[in-house]
């Protein structure tokens, strides 16, 4: 198992040739052999630069593993070090690297807590994705240049068919997450919106199983999303 050493601060990150100088710059589009990629400890040490961890993630490449240990840099502001949306399309940087920062970016998602008058929650049963056979409140991933709002009632359309309208003080929580040590990191806004009247659901056939009312007890209980339990609990 290979040991580097992650070191961003406000967008740019620290790259080394492969004799462990640096700070070097990527290219963008460069095409060529590798020829920089992320420090170890040790190097980094050398350059004295204090640091302080944030967190390890495991990532898996083939058949190999590597061990890359996230942390804030004690310094003032890197001139000198890369772009971190350079380096991501720089050739000649190691792919270990390029996927360090794919791994440092939010995955944006949008859920809904759709209330009616007797206090009962609208969950759905999904088909697919990371719940598959399980109760989730509506929403999903937000795309790209929407905001959350938007997202939101996007998804409560395409789920379930029904069109709602939510204003940015809706929010109910806005939370974030990493789940495993692979350290896809995830940053959840859920929002709240009242059922005016008894609504009539069209579930996406290709998505989803079946859509029901339930109490907050019974949704909680339900829950299969630790982003919609905590929502949730906000309302007992």
């Amino acid at each position: 198992m290979t040991q580097s050493l992650y070191l961003e601060h406000d967008g740019k990150v620290l790259l080394v040739d492969l004799e462990g100088v640096g700070p070097q710059k990527a290219v963008m589009g460069r095409v060529g052999e590798i020829s920089l990629r992320l420090p170890t400890e040790s190097e980094v040490d050398s350059m004295g630069i204090k640091w302080s961890e944030r967190r390890t993630n495991r990532i898996k490449f083939g058949n190999e593993f590597h061990e890359v240990v996230y942390a804030f840099p004690e310094i003032e502001w890197p001139e000198h070090w890369t772009w971190k949306d350079k380096l991501i399309s720089d050739g000649c940087v190691d792919p270990l690297a390029r996927e360090c920062v794919y791994r440092s970016m939010h995955r944006v998602v949008s859920k809904v807590i759709l209330q009616n008058h007797r206090q009962e929650v609208v969950m759905a049963k999904v088909k697919r994705g990371f719940f598959t056979g399980h109760w989730t409140l509506p929403g999903g991933f937000v795309d790209y240049a929407e905001h959350p709002l938007e997202g939101a009632m996007r998804e409560v359309l395409e789920e379930l068919g029904v069109a709602v309208e939510i204003s940015e003080d809706d929010v109910v929580q806005i939370a974030e997450r990493i789940f495993t040590s692979e350290g896809i990191q995830f940053l959840s806004f859920t929002y709240k919106c009242d059922a005016v009247n008894d609504l009539s659901f069209s579930p996406k056939p290709d998505e989803i199983e079946e859509v029901r009312w339930f109490s907050i007890e019974e949704a909680l209980a339900r829950a299969a999303s630790l982003f919609d339990v905590g929502a949730l609990r906000l309302l007992e």
